[in-house]
Parts: C-alpha cells; sequence; structure tokens
C-alpha cells in the first residue's frame, strides 16, 4: 500500500514541476523599422548574457528583409535579462559589413534602440526584462 502512495507523489511531483516550467517560457516579439530595401536578409540575434553580448547570440533568427516594418519571435524564452541585436545583411555574405575602422556599412540595430559611443553599443543599454507571457521590442534601423 505504501509503494502506491509513494508513486502517486512522485507523479504528482513531476506533473507539478513541469507546469511550473511551462509557465515559466515567454515569447519575445521583435518590431523591425525603417528597413530601406526589399535586398537582403536581416539577421537578430538573442543574448541572454553580457559576457555574450554582441559575439555568440543565445539564440538567433533570420528573416527575408521587405521595405517598412517587419515582425520575428522569439518562443520558449526563460524569465531574465535579454538583449538584441540585428543587422541588414543587404549582401547576404552572413555578417556584418563594416569599414577600414571597423564601422558597420550595414544597416543595424540594438533593444531600447541603444547606440553605442564610440563603439559598439553596451549591455547596461540594450538589456531588457523578460518576465511577462509576451515582452515586445521595436528596433529602428
Amino acid at each position: 500500500m505504501k509503494t502506491k502512495h509513494y508513486i502517486v507523489l512522485v507523479f504528482a511531483l513531476v506533473l507539478s514541476i513541469t507546469s511550473t516550467a511551462q509557465n515559466t517560457l515567454q515569447s519575445i516579439e521583435v518590431t523591425i523599422t525603417n528597413v530601406q530595401t526589399d535586398e537582403g536578409t536581416i539577421m537578430i540575434g538573442l543574448y541572454n548574457a553580457e559576457s555574450n553580448f554582441l559575439n555568440k547570440p543565445y539564440k538567433s533568427i533570420s528573416i527575408k528583409a521587405n521595405k517598412g516594418p517587419l515582425k520575428a519571435s522569439f518562443k520558449n524564452i526563460l524569465e531574465g535579462e535579454y538583449a538584441i541585436s540585428l543587422y541588414h545583411d543587404q549582401n547576404n555574405n552572413n555578417e556584418l559589413d563594416t569599414n577600414f575602422f571597423g564601422i558597420p556599412k550595414e544597416p543595424y540595430g540594438t533593444s531600447n534602440n541603444a547606440k553605442g559611443r564610440f563603439g559598439p553599443p553596451k549591455w547596461v543599454d540594450a538589456k531588457f526584462l523578460v518576465s511577462k507571457k509576451t515582452v515586445i521590442q521595436s528596433i529602428s534601423l
């Protein structure tokens, strides 16, 4: 009889953990504005730590460029701090083209429309909190 109670208790515990984990998954909706041309691809990176910001995205997606506003989304995101960077890869070479001084030649943007001074934007300026079902970020190129 005790074995049945333990099985029911373990099953209830697993079910509770599973439902709690599902409730913490969120979505991030990204609206990209000021896309000037239909050519190329919009490359979007989601970062979950300052240490990898602008280097290695936690998740990434790409969408076909179109003039006007575009929408993209990241699904199944845990609550926490994140930042987004994106660029318009106009020539589809899968990299942000820069000039001799390292200044981007292709349009780019970051969450909160953070801008860098004498360098790339900082994590502290681009980060945002994911703590509700859907977070919306609007980024202008």
